[in-house]
Formats: C-alpha cells, structure tokens, sequence
C-alpha cells in the first residue's frame, strides 16, 4: 500500500468527487481514478460507490479513511520531526479552535507563533468542540482549544485542562431579572425565551448541562453561530443568554447576573491533543508559548495566559 495511494484516497473522499480532487492534488484525473482502482483491487472491496453527480464512501472506505487519516498525519509528523532535527522547524500546524475561548488569545499566539516560525504554515479551523475533538483523534488537526464536554483522556486523544469559569446570565437592562439585580437559580430561568449557540459549541453544551444538573427543561428559541449575534439579539431583548462569564465584557449594554447553585458545572477551555509520540514538532512549539506551558504538570486551572512578543495576552 503506498501512501499515494493513500493520499488520492483521503482526497476523494473530503472532495467526493474525482475530478475536484484531482485539481485539488494537480493530477490527472484518469491516474487519480487508476490510483484508487488499485487501493480497491489491494483490499479487495469497492471504497466508494459512484454516481453521476458525487462518490460516497463504503463502510469500508469509512473504516479505512479513519486510519488513512492517522496514518498520513504520523508521516508528517515524522517528517516534521527529523526537520526539527536538523534545527529548521517547518511544514503545516493545523489548529482548531472554538470561538472566544477563555484564557487565550489565540490571534495574538498564531502571531508569536509566526515570528518565531516563519517557515511553519498555519491552518486555522473554527468549528464546535465536539467537531474539533473528532479532527484531533483522526489526526485531521494538530491540536484545539476547546471546552470540556465528555471527553476523556483516549489512545488517540488528550484533554488538557487550561481554564475554568463560571457561567452568567445576560439580559437587556429593562428585563425583569435585570430589575431585581440578584443571582439567580436555573430553576427561576426556566420559563424564559433563551439565545443561545448550536448544540455542538462549548457554550451550549456547558449551559445544557447547568439545566440538565437542575432538572430543569428549556428551549432555545433564537439559535445562532456567532457571538456577536448572539449578544445583539440580547441587546434587542429578545431572549437571554447564559454565558461564560467573560463574555459580559464583550457588551457593557447588557446586564449580567450570577448563576446560583451550579459550582460543579463551569465553562472549562482544553487544549486537545493526540498522543505525545503523535504529536507534531509545530504542535509542541505552539504549546511552548503558553504561559505556563501545557505539557508542564503545574498548569493552572484558573488562567492560561500566552507568551506574545506585543505583550497582548
């Protein structure tokens, strides 16, 4: 099995579609198809099933593009550390990351991280933490800053604590929370009309579990992706929104209130990471610039600040 082979695979399989990854790969569209054909004949099972309009993965080529995905990752990660080696630190780091996560400012990080290595190409996705944690394990990214949500340490996978807060409700100041002015419990939210972000972002999944611990049920009724939405529809008092609770700082217009009762649950940011032997030379030295350093057993779970050349943090 040569990694080709293996790379045309994987191609076709995020493009599905032959002619795409070809441009894609800068070959021949013919030697893309003739590549997979043989990759097929080796395992003895079709890998995709073809349609005029797009390819789809078998469950085999599903259980294979996992470990294609792993495999090709450790290549360049191999590659990478005998670079590293000889004292030149180069190719890709493939970052994941959550949006506004606390304790990190991960512009001002890639910048540092740029200085310092400018040979290093940076490729940056924002997605869900339970997105990010799939990338990570499949070796799709790097590393992710993310928020804790059930993961656990695993053989492709490590969670590693970075910083915790509490959650906060956030309301237009002629809400009638805003008027009382005090803490409030879930149970008292209940009836409320909520904003709040999709299911799969770290936010929503800690607020979930603040109203699950309760017993309490609610429904979301204005769904959003950013956080700039998210704070203008709470703005036009529209609904509320229970936040991390460094999020009030975004929107001095809008009332913040404590949660009560929910100490065991809080917004917790994770560094995801794969195993230390599959962990690429860029990943460590990205890791390097926090303050202090992930990898270091004393981490503090209240802050994680970052090593940035403009003192921006």
């Amino acid at each position: 099995m040569e990694l080709r082979h293996l790379q045309h695979f994987v191609a076709v399989a995020e493009e599905e579609h032959f002619t795409r990854a070809a441009e894609r790969l800068l070959v021949s569209q013919s030697g893309l198809s003739a590549s997979v054909r043989s990759l097929e004949r080796e395992l003895q099972t079709p890998l995709f099933v073809r349609t005029t309009r797009r390819v789809m993965l078998t469950p085999a080529g599903r259980a294979l593009l996992t470990e294609a995905e792993r495999i090709l990752a450790q290549v360049r990660s191999a590659r990478e550390a005998v670079a590293a080696v000889q004292g030149v630190l180069r190719g890709m780091l493939a970052l994941g990351s959550e949006q506004c996560v606390a304790g990190l400012h991960v512009a001002g990080l890639l910048a540092s991280f740029r200085r310092r290595h400018p040979d290093v190409e940076i490729c940056l996705r924002q997605a869900g933490s339970g997105a990010l944690a799939e990338e990570v394990a499949s070796g799709r990214l790097d590393l992710a800053f993310a928020v804790r949500t059930a993961q656990e340490d695993t053989d492709q996978l490590r969670v590693v604590p970075l910083s915790g807060e509490p959650m906060t409700v956030l309301c237009h100041p002629s809400h009638r929370l805003a008027a009382a002015g005090a803490a409030v419990t879930p149970k008292e939210l209940g009836g409320e009309v909520f904003v709040d972000f999709h299911p799969d972002w770290g936010p929503r999944r800690t607020t979930d579990a603040v109203f699950a611990a309760a017993g309490v049920r609610r429904a979301v009724a204005l769904e959003v992706n950013d956080v700039h939405s998210l704070l203008d529809l709470v703005d036009e008092n529209l609904g509320i929104a229970v936040v991390p609770s460094h999020f009030r700082h975004k929107r001095d217009s809008l009332t913040a209130l404590a949660v009560k009762g929910t100490s065991e649950t809080v917004y917790e940011t994770v560094a995801l990471l794969p195993p230390p032997q599959a962990t690429s030379p860029a990943a460590r030295a990205l890791l390097e610039l926090l303050d202090p350093p992930v990898e270091c057993p004393e981490v503090s779970r209240s802050y994680v600040g970052v090593r940035v050349d403009q003192g921006r943090s």
